[in-house]
């Protein structure tokens, strides 16, 4: 009698156990799409509102930006596809610049996130004026706002925006809107770790971001997508319904090599479980108060 009680228990143990594994099975959000084709890095999934396109790469970028003409400030490059796992969930790319310097991505899926992995080398002898890149990232169809609004001085798109100032999420537009530069509309956020002289040629904001974490709400307001790099160059909201936070690279010694690393989230609309993430990924980022 008693065995045969053990046996029923273990039995109804057995059951929950895998009920509990079936259900957590069914509850798993299936992986983020990724492809990358001619410069464009693509990320879709049937829960968002549309793919989300990042030009990747848009630039890579030598200092004395600010207020100079933007074809002076590009270095060349050419991007090339190195692999794609079979599943489709990694991707890698190899930038080669015209100075010399070349730079490996691994680009890596899971369900609301990916992941990126930069290592950049000088092989030459020259010092490389590299600085910084841009990641281009579109929004139309996820904040729903169409392109053609984008060059507005606050286009409509740019409401569901937001970054961080003094440690707290900030809506765009911000107060005050900066509306002079070489170039306009835009915004670009520069933080102290960088010279002001050095930034894209776009409306400088007199405001200081507390870290790199940027994003947008979807059309509904359900989902967030968000980006942030280590090291970061700067944010920056431009001219076709983009957000940028793009990577510091800071110049290459010959034979130097630098590694970058860099998320995109796209999560429900929960921005405190957001910040946790992103100092848990970012400590050299996070918030801390003063006298903390």
């Amino acid at each position: 009698m008693r065995c045969s009680c053990l046996f029923a228990l273990g039995s109804i143990g057995l059951f929950f156990a895998n009920s509990v594994s079936l259900a957590a099975t069914a509850v798993a959000p299936p992986p983020l799409k990724i492809t990358w084709e001619k410069n464009f890095l693509t990320i879709a999934a049937e829960r968002l509102p549309g793919p989300i396109r990042i030009h990747y790469l848009e630039a890579y970028c030598r200092p004395g930006s600010t207020a100079r003409d933007w074809r002076e400030t590009v270095i060349r490059h050419r991007a090339e596809l190195v692999s794609i796992s079979a599943d489709g969930s990694v991707i890698k790319i190899q930038d080669t610049l015209e100075d010399g310097v070349v730079v490996e991505h691994t680009i890596r899926a899971s369900h609301d996130e990916v992941d990126f992995h930069l290592v950049a080398r000088n092989p030459t002898d020259r010092e490389s004026q590299a600085h910084w890149a841009q990641p281009c990232a579109r929004l139309d169809q996820f904040t729903g706002h169409n392109v053609a609004d984008s060059r507005a001085l606050v286009p409509p798109y740019l409401r569901q925006c937001f970054l961080f100032i003094a440690g707290k999420l900030t809506r765009l537009p911000t107060e005050p809107w900066a509306a002079q530069a070489r170039y306009t509309p835009g915004q670009v956020y520069c933080p102290t770790h960088v010279n002001r002289n050095d930034v894209n040629p776009r409306p400088l904001s007199s405001l200081v971001p507390t870290s790199g974490l940027c994003g947008a709400f979807s059309a509904d307001g359900r989902q967030i997508v968000a980006m942030a790099w280590e090291p970061y160059q700067e944010i920056f909201q431009g001219v076709i319904t983009c957000l940028h936070n793009d990577f510091r690279l800071g110049g290459l010694r010959p034979g130097e090599t630098k590694t970058i690393r860099g998320k995109i989230y796209l999560v429900a609309a929960d921005t405190t479980a957001l910040v946790k993430r992103f100092e848990a990924d970012f400590p050299e980022q996070a918030h801390k108060a003063p006298g903390s």
